[in-house]
């Protein structure tokens, strides 16, 4: 295994490829403009991050907030750079985790499965919640969060800008992805990220991304759930350089819920 240090970070985040932007970017930190999303650790938020679902915990600090959507959003843009053709979906998430890894998520296992549906029909959002549900186990206060974010973007209507922006970036045609994180932070325990990944790969046009229900064999479906511990010092060092890079592209792919 590979190991990712402050200065492997840095070189990865200062050489990675992303998409041109509506406009060239910024020369110095200084000259970018904050990422400012009101992040609060005394509450539970939520963010939207281009096909990223992003759900905080009480707790984790406003810096730990930014860097998760930072690196959310290099990511996407990285992995939508080296894998332009929206329906290699599996292919897209290779880029994904590869980056995540390079800066200093460490992930145990990637794989994606077949998503194992027991009813004739089922909606999408009911798909995350019983993937959340085996993976948070007894932390009812987490599932209760991922609920809360699920319920907040399906409540709010089609023409608010972060369901519009979850669309633009989730689905293309009959196929889409997404993922939702959890980020969590134990008061004696390591610095946290619940991760689930869903593929689709449907017969018919995919519309409303949560919202899209899916009968026994018009679909297939895969699915990676995961927790990611994260070097909280390599993520850290980079911040102000994903600072600068990522500036140009934030208002575009950035957007908050509103309070849980």
């Amino acid at each position: 295994m590979t190991i990712i240090t402050r200065t492997s970070a840095l070189q990865f985040v200062q050489t990675v490829a992303l998409p041109r932007a509506s406009n060239l970017g910024f020369e110095s930190t200084e000259d970018a403009p904050a990422l400012d999303f009101d992040f609060d650790a005394a509450r539970s938020q939520a963010m939207i991050v281009g096909s990223d679902v992003v759900s905080f915990v009480t707790g984790v600090t406003a810096e730990r907030r930014q860097d998760i959507v930072q690196s959310a959003l290099l990511a996407q843009l990285a992995a939508n750079k080296q894998v332009p053709d929206r329906t290699q979906i599996f292919d897209w998430y290779g880029a994904y985790f590869d980056v995540l890894t390079n800066i200093g998520w460490l992930a145990q296992d990637i794989s994606f499965s077949e998503f194992s549906q027991d009813l004739e029909t089922l909606e999408a959002h009911e798909a995350i919640l019983k993937m959340a549900t085996g993976l948070l186990g007894q932390s009812v206060g987490a599932l209760a969060l991922v609920k809360a974010t699920l319920d907040a973007l399906i409540n709010t209507g089609e023409n608010k800008p972060w369901i519009t922006l979850f669309n633009r970036e989730s689905k293309s045609g009959k196929t889409a992805r997404f993922q939702m994180m959890l980020v969590d932070q134990q008061a004696s325990g390591p610095f946290m990220v619940h991760l689930m990944a869903f593929g689709f790969e449907a017969k018919m046009e995919v519309t409303q991304v949560l919202f899209f229900k899916f009968r026994k064999g018009d679909a297939k479906i895969k699915q990676h759930s995961g927790k990611v511990t994260i070097d909280a010092d390599v993520l850290a060092s980079v911040r102000p350089v994903l600072k600068t890079k990522l500036a140009a592209h934030a208002g575009d792919f950035i957007a908050r819920l509103p309070d849980l």
